[in-house]
């Protein structure tokens, strides 16, 4: 488990920021200040972009937090073939890329399974996305025996998902498990019982927001 003050972060976002700041200094040191703007611009965007708030996780039996900052665009009930082969509860978060990026596990639970797929780059923000676009699928399982879907789908500028956790491990809740590089979009299934507390057009806000209590 990843303690809440040691960020993984870090090793993701610093690469950027230290290239864009030799850039910077180089573009500076050759042409002039008028040339270090845009590149200057690029390496304060990847500043904001990697930021890493702490959160607040709520406690409380059978409760699900968010597992991203965003916008929810999606809560509607389908049949989940893929990974629970039976009905479930779908609800979608478009993250856009001032939201910060970091992806916390809803529930507390032992990791199952975890599937990668190479996909598309369509725009996360649209319903083809769930199936077409890159994505990763982390399938958890609580002490009370309920399973879970969450899965990181890649957007329109994403490039990476990245994940931290190993299958057969465990989480906790609102502990974080990764990020999705730049734009991107979070699905989660959940059991058709669960008693939803969340509405399309919501913002909320990862590891803290609670979607939803399992029954």
């Amino acid at each position: 488990m990843v303690a809440e003050n040691q960020s993984p972060i870090a090793k993701e976002g610093y690469p950027f920021i230290g290239i864009g700041i030799l850039i910077t200094l180089l573009c500076f040191s050759i042409f002039g200040p008028s040339a270090a703007i845009f590149p200057a611009l690029l390496t304060a965007f990847c500043l904001w972009f990697f930021r890493d708030p702490k959160r607040k996780v709520p406690q409380g039996e059978g409760l699900l937090v968010s597992p991203a900052d965003g916008k929810v665009v999606d809560i509607s009930r389908v049949e989940e073939n893929r990974f629970l082969n039976k009905p479930a509860i779908k609800i979608s978060i478009f993250l856009n890329v001032f939201n910060v990026h970091v992806n916390r596990a809803p529930v507390a639970g032992k990791i199952i399974d975890i599937i990668y797929n190479p996909g598309r780059f369509f725009p996360a923000n649209v319903p083809k996305a769930s199936l077409d676009n890159e994505q990763n699928a982390l399938v958890m399982e609580t002490a009370s025996g309920k399973r879970i879907v969450c899965i990181q789908i890649a957007g329109l500028i994403a490039r990476r998902i990245v994940c931290w956790l190993k299958k057969e491990g465990h989480v906790e809740r609102g502990e974080r498990f990764g990020l999705i590089r730049f734009g991107s979009r979070v699905d989660l299934f959940l059991p058709p019982e669960t008693d939803v507390r969340i509405a399309i057009g919501d913002g909320v806000v990862g590891g803290e927001t609670i979607v939803g209590f399992l029954k």
